[in-house]
């Protein structure tokens, strides 16, 4: 059976199937983890323990050794993102209550579900899009993605824009296990090898876990509309400024900075981690949960025919004539 290939054709499918089977078993089996106990309580349980060991190898997969070229695209893309999520939770924080709002449309919609949201870029959709749209430096400028993943840079927006204080030791056990991994990574290479495809591996895990957390009849509530529109915004508001910095900063056509305007599948995750060190977002933290992964499915359908169009309008006619200037060759040859 090819079932990883199946997996693998849905954007984000490796975070989104196991996170579907955990909220199919908490929707029709919710007592499912008290009545087996054990180690299948664990998995079904256990999403902060499998978080932690998935920030530790994503820290260990971030090398200081990368191009200057790789280095500018991917720390454009990625300061644009936070930059951009830091504004709206700014903005947003003003008219938003730190419980969220209680009624009307927008019943549900949180600084939490906002933040996490915005500020995570899907790595593997950019990757392959930019495989497809993009030059080779522009592949590999996903690299630093891996600085957004887990609840650092969300802690440190909620934090920057006022929205929310953390003690140090709160903010310090948080990222503990991202710097740990970032050091031992670059001090061994070997370190970097064993530990980084663990980043990958502890996707399902986590995923599956997290779905634990999730009642699929929260879909059938007015919380999917929002949820749809929530997604909408995060291409809005994060894609235009995107596409001006890729353009006007890191030299690319555009297509780059529509292709990072998605919602992270490990997005869903941060949620929870963060209402885990900060109990002012425990009553928030599972609709921000549905609203995220609500947000990771628009974005992961949407993005990927979004950056096709703009490729096809913008991208591919920009590319030629930036490729035929840096050669040299003229663009047009006046008529005789």
């Amino acid at each position: 059976m090819q079932i990883k290939a199946a997996i693998d054709r849905i954007p984000g499918g490796l975070m989104l199937v196991p996170l579907l089977l955990g909220a199919l078993c908490r929707t029709f089996a919710p007592g499912a983890p008290a009545y087996f106990k054990g180690f299948t309580q664990g998995i079904m349980t256990g999403v902060i323990p499998i978080l932690a060991v998935w920030f530790f190898c994503m820290g260990a997969s971030v090398s200081l050794k990368a191009t200057g070229t790789v280095l500018r695209k991917s720390g454009t893309l990625v300061a644009t993102k936070l930059v951009a999520a830091w504004a709206i939770v700014l903005v947003a924080a003003l008219f938003i209550p730190p419980e969220g709002i209680q009624t009307g449309f927008f019943a549900g919609l949180s600084i939490l579900a906002i933040v996490c949201a915005m500020d995570m870029t899907n790595g593997g959709l950019y990757a392959s899009l930019m495989q497809t749209y993009g030059s080779r430096e522009e592949a590999g400028a996903f690299i630093l993605t891996s600085i957004e993943s887990g609840p650092l840079m969300s802690m440190i927006i909620l934090g920057a824009s006022g929205a929310a204080h953390f003690e140090p030791q709160i903010f310090l056990g948080a990222v503990l296990p991202f710097l740990v991994g970032f050091a031992l990574g670059n001090l061994d290479p070997k370190l970097r090898a064993l530990f980084a495809p663990g980043g990958q591996l502890m996707i399902p895990f986590f995923a599956f876990a997290l779905g634990n957390t999730v009642d699929l009849n929260n879909l059938l509530s007015p919380l999917a509309g929002l949820g749809i529109v929530l997604a909408l915004a995060v291409i809005v508001l994060t894609g235009i400024p995107l596409i001006l910095a890729d353009r006007a900063i890191g030299g690319g056509t555009g297509t780059a900075g529509l292709a990072a305007s998605s919602t992270a599948g490990a997005a869903a995750a941060n949620p929870l981690a963060i209402a885990a060190v900060a109990p002012q977002f425990a009553p928030s933290a599972q609709t921000a949960t549905v609203l995220v992964t609500i947000c990771i499915i628009v974005t992961s359908i949407l993005v990927p025919i979004l950056t096709g169009l703009w490729y096809r309008r913008f991208g591919a006619g920009l590319a030629e004539a930036r490729t035929e200037a840096e050669v040299g060759t003229p663009l047009a040859v006046p008529a005789e």
